[in-house]
């Protein structure tokens, strides 16, 4: 998004909006890659049994907690985005857990 300080408002405003939709349309045609999420996910649910097993049950519970907070957080700035269904519930989950590619 470039910034023309000398265009007017009406035309800055078109010119953005068209850059949003088309970013949102080749978001939309693009597809997701998983596979660090699905590491990422894997790595939170050994962890999350190991704090059951070796620890009290609250521990557990927050880090889960903190999680379904993060994912519901990610799946509430996909919706507002545009994404809808299928594709906005992959996104959150990449967000969530899309760390695991660093591993």
């Amino acid at each position: 998004m470039n910034f023309d300080e000398n265009e007017p408002q009406s035309v800055r405003e078109q010119r953005f909006a068209a850059e949003r939709a088309e970013s949102r349309a080749a978001r939309k045609a693009a597809s997701l890659d998983l596979w660090g999420a699905h590491v990422g996910a894997v790595i939170v649910t050994i962890a999350v049994v190991l704090l059951g097993w070796y620890g009290k049950l609250v521990a557990p519970g927050i880090v889960g907690g903190i999680f379904m907070l993060w994912f519901a957080a990610a799946l509430a700035w996909a919706y507002a985005d545009g994404d809808h269904g299928r594709h906005a519930l992959q996104r959150a989950y990449n967000i969530t857990f899309g760390w695991g590619d660093g591993v």
